[in-house]
């Protein structure tokens, strides 16, 4: 299942053959502020379609995790890491053309890690 996503102007588009799995919502300091929904995949799936140029990035704390994010019009579509030697993508399925309704939410207390 190939799946479409992209900031809000269209200067970073991408897209990933996954099947969304469980829909994290993390209570951590900037999953709320950008009310994101994630999923992880496996890098491998994913493609962006837009050059590399147009991600903007934003690290804190331990600055494992790059948060990418459009510098045109501040949306964050995805974040990329590797953690526990695994690397991987999170993306904010909130960007995607995925029907939200429905899914199951997983609760995710990163605010206390």
């Amino acid at each position: 299942m190939t799946t479409r996503g992209s900031c809000h102007c269209g200067a970073i588009a991408f897209s990933f053959e996954a099947k969304p799995g469980p829909v994290i919502d993390c209570n951590c300091s900037i999953c709320r502020r950008k009310g994101a929904l994630l999923t992880a995949i496996d890098p491998e799936a994913f493609q962006l379609e837009t050059p590399r140029e147009a991600l903007s990035t934003y690290t804190f704390n331990k600055e494992v995790i790059q948060h990418r994010f459009c510098a045109v019009c501040g949306c964050a579509p995805f974040a990329e890491a590797e953690i526990g030697g695994k690397a991987m993508m999170m993306i904010n399925l909130r960007c995607t053309e995925l029907d939200l309704e429905g899914l199951e939410l997983m609760k995710f207390d990163g605010a206390n890690l």
